[in-house]
C-alpha cells in the first residue's frame, strides 16, 4: 500500500511541480529544458541530432562495464514487466518495479554513489516463477542470474576501495576478469616504465578489460571490430552522419574520433582530444568515448560518456572572464612555486546547455565537466571546461519549498545570503572547479599521474574544489566583476562545509563508509578544515533544541585554511605521496560518527525530500518535406519508465555476455 500511496503522490506533485516526473525509493526524477533550442541555425540543430542518436547508441557499453551480468538481468526485468499478466499493484510486482527503476538509474544492480548491491523486495520464488512464464531467453542460466541478485554476499560491492583489501578481487565492475589487484598493478606498471620518459604518454589501459585466461594476461580494446563493437558500431553510425552537416572544426574532430573507435589506438583518442581542446569556436560540441575513471578502483578503465550541447551565449560572459584572468589565478595560487605552471596554456570555458545525455552521464549527470583528463595535453595544449546551466537550473526548480534550509542552517544571516546568492556561488564554484582547478598545477619531474592509485580521484576533486573555494573568496573576483561582496563566498563556505561534514551522509545507508570520491572530497575537506580551524574556532558545532548545526564563526580564516589545505593536496599530487594521501582520505574522508549519520537521516527524511535525483531526456524529431529534413523539434517526455524500455528497444545493440 505504502508504494502505490507513493505513486499517486508524486502524480498529484507532477501536476503542481512538472519538474519532477517521477518518485521511487530514495529518487526523485527530473526533467530538463533545453532553452533557445529553437533558434538554433537548422544546421545546428541536425547536428544536434545526430550527436545525440550516436549519445544514445552507446547506452548498453556502461551497463556492461558495470557488472558482467547488468544486461542480462535488465532484459530478464524489462521481459517480465512487459509481459506480466497478473495484479500489477500486488507488493512482488510493485517492488520489482521499484528496483528495475532504481538500476535503470544506476546503470546496473549497485547503486551509483555507494556502490553497493540493491536488495531485492521481491522474492527469489515469485522471481524465478516470473522468468519461466515469461520465456525470458538468456545466454546465462538462470541460477546464475538467480544468486546474482538475490545472495547478499556475492558481487557486493561494484567498486571496493576499503583499507587493506583487494580492490580488484573483491569490485563487482567489469573491468578486469581474473586478475588481482597486484597483478593489474604489475602490468601496467611494466608498461609506464617500458615508455620511459615519453613527453605525450598514453593513458594506458583506458579504453580496455584487462583478463587473465590460461595463465596469461592480455587487454581485450574497446573498438569496432573488438569489445562492445556492435554498440560502437551503431555509435559511429550517427557520428558518420554528424560529419557531413558539421562544419569546421568539428567535422575533422568527429573524423578523429571515428578514427580512434576504428582502431582502439589511444594515440589517435589523444589527437583526437588534442583537436577537441583546440575548438573554443564552435557552438554545438560534444563529449563522446571512454572518458572518466571513477569507476575503477585503480584508475584505468574509463567509462563510456556522452554529452551533447550548444554554447549559453549569455552566461558564457562569466567563463570568459574566469579563462581570460586564468594565468593570474595560476601565479597567485597559495600552493609551492615549483608545482605551478609558468605559463597557462588553452584554459578555456564556457556555460553550456545541454542537449543529450548519455551512458555514464545519464540519467544521472555532472553539473560541470574539464576535460581532457590526460596531464601531458593539459600541459601542452590546456583544458576545456563547461558548467551545465539547464541542468542546476532543473536541480533547482525540482529542490523549492522543500524546507532543507530551515532543517539544517541555524543562522537567519546564513540562510539569506544563500537564498540570495546560493545560485551564484554554485555556478561560480563550479565555473572555478572545472575552468581553473582541474587545469591548475604540474607535476613534479619523474612523477607519473598514476602514483596515487585507489586514492586519486578524490584526492583530484578535493584540489579543483579546494581551488575554487579558495579564489571565490579573493578580492579578485569583485575586481573582475563576478561576484558583488565577499558575501557569495560566505554562502558557498557555509553550504559546503555543512554538506561536506553533515547533510551529505543523508544520501548514505546507516552503518556505510564514505565510498563515492566526491563525496569523500567533500569529507576530506570539511573535516579537515574543522580540525585545522579548532583553535581560533573557525568553524562551531551548535546544539540547538538538542539538533547538531555546522556554523563558520570566521569565514575569511577559512578562507586561509582552505589555501593551506590546497597547497598540501598539490604537494601530494605533484610529488606522487601516496602515502599522505592515504593518510588525509582513510584519516577525514572515509568513517561516518554514527550518531550523526543517524541524526541527518531522521533530520532529512522527515522532510520527504529525496537525496538522489536522475533525468529524463529531450526526445528530437526530425521534420521532413520528401526527402529533405526543414527542422528538427524538441519535446519533453514526463515518463521515466516508457523512456528506458524505448531505449532499451531501439538503442540496444550488445550481447547480453560480452
Amino acid at each position: 500500500m505504502g508504494i502505490i500511496a507513493m505513486a499517486l503522490t508524486s502524480c498529484k506533485e507532477q501536476a503542481e511541480q512538472p519538474w519532477i516526473v517521477d518518485r521511487f525509493d530514495d529518487i526523485k526524477i527530473i526533467r530538463y529544458e533545453v532553452p533557445e533550442f529553437e533558434n538554433q541555425s537548422l544546421n545546428d540543430k541536425i547536428l544536434i541530432y545526430y550527436l545525440a542518436e550516436a549519445a544514445k547508441s552507446g547506452r548498453d557499453i556502461i551497463f556492461d562495464q558495470n557488472f558482467k551480468y547488468n544486461l542480462t538481468i535488465r532484459r530478464a526485468l524489462e521481459k517480465i514487466y512487459t509481459s506480466y499478466e497478473g495484479n500489477k499493484e500486488c507488493p512482488q510486482f510493485v517492488a520489482m518495479e521499484k528496483y528495475l527503476k532504481k538500476m535503470w538509474l544506476a546503470n546496473g544492480i549497485h547503486h551509483h554513489y555507494s556502490n553497493d548491491k540493491f536488495k531485492p523486495e521481491f522474492s527469489r520464488e515469485w522471481f524465478s516463477e516470473q522468468w519461466d512464464k515469461c520465456g525470458v531467453e538468456s545466454q546465462v542460466e538462470k541460477e546464475t542470474i538467480l544468486e546474482a541478485i538475490f545472495n547478499e554476499n556475492l558481487y557486493a560491492v561494484r567498486l571496493n576501495q576499503a583499507k587493506g583489501a583487494d580492490v580488484i578481487a573483491t569490485s563487482a565492475g567489469n573491468y578486469y576478469s581474473g586478475l588481482t589487484q597486484k597483478e593489474v598493478e604489475k602490468f601496467y606498471n611494466k608498461m609506464i616504465k617500458r615508455a620511459g620518459n615519453d613527453p605525450c604518454p598514453i593513458m594506458y589501459g583506458l579504453n580496455s578489460r584487462l583478463v587473465k585466461e590460461n595463465g596469461k594476461i592480455f587487454e581485450r580494446t574497446y573498438k569496432i571490430g573488438g569489445l562492445y563493437g556492435e554498440a560502437l558500431e551503431r555509435v559511429v553510425y550517427w557520428l558518420e552522419k554528424a560529419k557531413e552537416v558539421a562544419e569546421e572544426p568539428n567535422k575533422s574532430i568527429i573524423e578523429l574520433l571515428i578514427k580512434y573507435y576504428k582502431s582502439g589506438d589511444l594515440r589517435d583518442f589523444d589527437a583526437f582530444n588534442v583537436a577537441w581542446v583546440k575548438n573554443t569556436d564552435s557552438n554545438v560540441d560534444f563529449v563522446n568515448g571512454f572518458t572518466e575513471v571513477y569507476g575503477d578502483p585503480l584508475g584505468y578503465k574509463a567509462s563510456w560518456e556522452a554529452i551533447v550541447n550548444f554554447r549559453d551565449q549569455k552566461a558564457c560572459e562569466r567563463t570568459k572572464i574566469i579563462s581570460d584572468n586564468a594565468q593570474w589565478f595560476e601565479d597567485h595560487s597559495p600552493i609551492n612555486p615549483a608545482y605551478r605552471k609558468e605559463v597557462v596554456k588553452g584554459i578555456s570555458a564556457k556555460v553550456i546547455t545541454v542537449a543529450m545525455l548519455g551512458g555514464d552521464t545519464y540519467p544521472t549527470t555532472p553539473i560541470g565537466i574539464n576535460l581532457p583528463n590526460s596531464d601531458w595535453i593539459r600541459k601542452e595544449h590546456g583544458s576545456k571546461s563547461v558548467t551545465i546551466d539547464n541542468i542546476t537550473y532543473a536541480y533547482k526548480k525540482a529542490a523549492q519549498g522543500g524546507g532543507f534550509a530551515e532543517e539544517f542552517v541555524l543562522r537567519e544571516e546564513d540562510r539569506a545570503r544563500m537564498k540570495e546568492y546560493g545560485k551564484l556561488s554554485d555556478d561560480l564554484h563550479t565555473d572555478l572547479h572545472e575552468c581553473l582547478g582541474h587545469g591548475s598545477g604540474q607535476l613534479a619531474p619523474g612523477t607519473t599521474g598514476t602514483e596515487l592509485g585507489v586514492y586519486s580521484s578524490a584526492l583530484e576533486e578535493a584540489r579543483a574544489d579546494l581551488f575554487a573555494l579558495y579564489y571565490l573568496g579573493d578580492d579578485k573576483m569583485v575586481e573582475i566583476g563576478l561576484v558583488p561582496s565577499f558575501d557569495v563566498a560566505k554562502a558557498q563556505y557555509a553550504s559546503y562545509v555543512m554538506n561536506g561534514a553533515m547533510t551529505q551522509f543523508s544520501r548514505i545507508e546507516l552503518g556505510k563508509d564514505v565510498e563515492q570520491a566526491h563525496m569523500r572530497n567533500r569529507k576530506l575537506i570539511s573535516e579537515w578544515a574543522i580540525e585545522l580551524g579548532k583553535k581560533d574556532n573557525v568553524i562551531e558545532w551548535v546544539v540547538k533544541d538538542g539538533k547538531r548545526y555546522l556554523v563558520v564563526n570566521d569565514f575569511q580564516k577559512l578562507r586561509t585554511i582552505f589555501g593551506e589545505q590546497l597547497r598540501e593536496i598539490q604537494r601530494i599530487k605533484s610529488e606522487g605521496d601516496f602515502e599522505a594521501g592515504k593518510a588525509l582520505i582513510e584519516k577525514y574522508a572515509v568513517k561516518i560518527d554514527q550518531d550523526l549519520h543517524k541524526e541527518v537521516r531522521e533530520r532529512y527524511y522527515a522532510l520527504n525530500i529525496e537525496p538522489y535525483s536522475g533525468m529524463v531526456n529531450p526526445e528530437y524529431e526530425l521534420v521532413m518535406e520528401g526527402d529533405k529534413i526543414v527542422d528538427v523539434k524538441v519535446s519533453y517526455p514526463a515518463n521515466y519508465i516508457e523512456q528506458h524500455l524505448h531505449y532499451s528497444k531501439n538503442y540496444s545493440f550488445l550481447p547480453s555476455l560480452n
